[in-house]
C-alpha cells in the first residue's frame, strides 16, 4: 500500500473506498501508511444491501434488475462515493467471499470498479481459497490495478 499512496501523493489525487466484501479492509491497510491523511478522504462499508440502497444511493432498480453482486452495483459503488466523498479516485468490492453461493453467484466471484474522474473501470473475478484469501487477494489486485492506472495518468 505504501507504494500506491506515494502515488497518490505525487499525482495529488485524493481517494475512497467503498466496500462491501473486503468490510473495510482496502482502507484499512491504507490507513496503516504514516501520512496518508494528505490523500485518503475516507471508506464507506455497505454490507447490507440497505446500506447500499440508503447511504450510497444504488438506485433500487439496478439491485433488483442484476443483484448486488454485479458489475452494475460495483460501478455505481464507485461513482456515488467518488462523489459523495468528494475525491478523485474511487474503488469499490462486492462480491461473494464465502462459504455459500449467493444470489447464485458462486464463491469467490468479485466485482470492482475504480472511478477515477470521469472514468470508470470495471473487473469481474474469479478468486479460489478461503474468505480471508479471496479478500486479501482482491485487495492485492486492486491496489495494483490502481498502480497502473496512475502511472498512466497523463
Amino acid at each position: 500500500m505504501k507504494e500506491l499512496v506515494q502515488l497518490l501523493k505525487q499525482k495529488r489525487i485524493t481517494f475512497a473506498t467503498c466496500e462491501s466484501l473486503t468490510g473495510g479492509l482496502f482502507v484499512e491497510r491504507m490507513s496503516e501508511i504514516s501520512g496518508v491523511s494528505s490523500v485518503l478522504r475516507g471508506g464507506i462499508v455497505t454490507y447490507a444491501t440497505e446500506v447500499k440502497h440508503d447511504v450510497v444511493k444504488i438506485d433500487q432498480l439496478i439491485i433488483d434488475q442484476h443483484g448486488v453482486i454485479s458489475d452494475e452495483v460495483a460501478k455505481e459503488m464507485a461513482i456515488n462515493t467518488r462523489q459523495l466523498m468528494k475525491a478523485d479516485m474511487c474503488v469499490s468490492f462486492t462480491g461473494n467471499a464465502g462459504p455459500d453461493v449467493m444470489e447464485e453467484k458462486p464463491v469467490g466471484e468479485v466485482h470492482t470498479a475504480i472511478a477515477l474522474f470521469d472514468k470508470v473501470y470495471v473487473n469481474t473475478w474469479q478468486l479460489s481459497g478461503t474468505r480471508n484469501e479471496i479478500r486479501e487477494k482482491i485487495v492485492t489486485l486492486i491496489k495494483n490495478q490502481c498502480m497502473d492506472l496512475l502511472r498512466n495518468l497523463k
